[in-house]
């Protein structure tokens, strides 16, 4: 008895009666069960992966003498990380390009307001679902084994991604845009295709570009640690250096990448605000 008394006055519904004499209730929030969840699962978190905070303050001034030996960095280096930069940015633009055009099709078919048959939207959203699973460093490591060691495997691994992620945000674009204009050209006697291109796709064309582009700012990010597994790109130098620690060439890299990625970013946020 008191234990249920103690549950409904915690948890239970909050009466309150009316002017008019009528009752109603409110239940009440929940917000302090889910931090008391969230505490435990932040609990079992550090003991099921060791984290101390002892280690960090103990090991963690370690970081920063690691950057203290790549300062200054070799700047005559820079010749030999040229070949592998731009590498990098051609895998990260081919891939990119190519993934976000065959996204096209294939977001059109999984979207309910294109297609009206069900299963087809849903086993089209669920592959994609699949593909988004599996980390980009994943295709890679398994595409050096079916096209060898290069950067023909780096780019196809970015091409796998852009397409899986490109075509979740291009669905879900087209499933909230205004289906009168498609209706009125098919009432006019266009085929869906024209009726698409006609009437769905100037609504999500300035958004699926912008997406486009903040997709390869990102690849830029990913292909350069691709080479780590063979795919080829700064990831490879950036491998080899850190395994001979070479601390200055090191640095060099780091500093290319950095003012590469940082033109590229700034650069595609300009592209994007004038697209929205």
């Amino acid at each position: 008895m008191m234990m249920n008394a103690f549950w409904h006055r915690m948890w239970g519904p909050k009466t309150r009666t009316l002017p008019n004499g009528k009752t109603v209730s409110k239940k009440r929030s929940l917000t302090w069960l889910y931090l008391i969840l969230v505490v435990l699962a932040f609990y079992y978190s550090i003991e099921l992966t060791g984290f101390k905070m002892s280690t960090l303050l103990k090991r963690g001034n370690q970081f920063f003498v690691i950057l203290g030996r790549m300062y200054p960095p070799n700047w005559d280096y820079w010749a030999s990380v040229q070949g592998p930069l731009l590498d990098t940015i051609k895998m990260s633009i081919l891939g990119s390009v190519i993934g976000a055009l065959l996204a096209i099709p294939v977001a059109v078919v999984a979207s309910y307001n294109m297609v009206v048959n069900r299963w087809i939207t849903g086993s089209m959203k669920l592959v994609l679902s699949l593909i988004r699973t599996v980390p980009t460093l994943i295709y890679a490591s398994v595409l050096t084994l079916v096209f060898g060691i290069g950067t023909f495997a780096g780019t196809v691994a970015i091409a796998i991604f852009t397409f899986s992620f490109m075509a979740k945000q291009l669905y879900e674009m087209i499933e909230t845009v205004d289906m009168k204009p498609f209706e009125a050209m098919e009432a006019l006697g266009a085929n869906r295709v024209y009726s698409f291109l006609g009437a769905i796709l100037p609504q999500v064309l300035p958004s699926y570009l912008a997406s486009s582009l903040y997709t390869f700012e990102g690849n830029v990010r990913h292909a350069a640690i691709l080479g780590w597994v063979g795919a080829g790109g700064i990831g490879v130098i950036l491998n080899e250096k850190i395994a001979w620690r070479e601390y200055t060439n090191l640095g060099m890299i780091l500093v290319a990448l950095y003012v590469t990625v940082l033109i590229i970013e700034y650069t595609s946020r300009y592209l994007r605000s004038k697209l929205t």
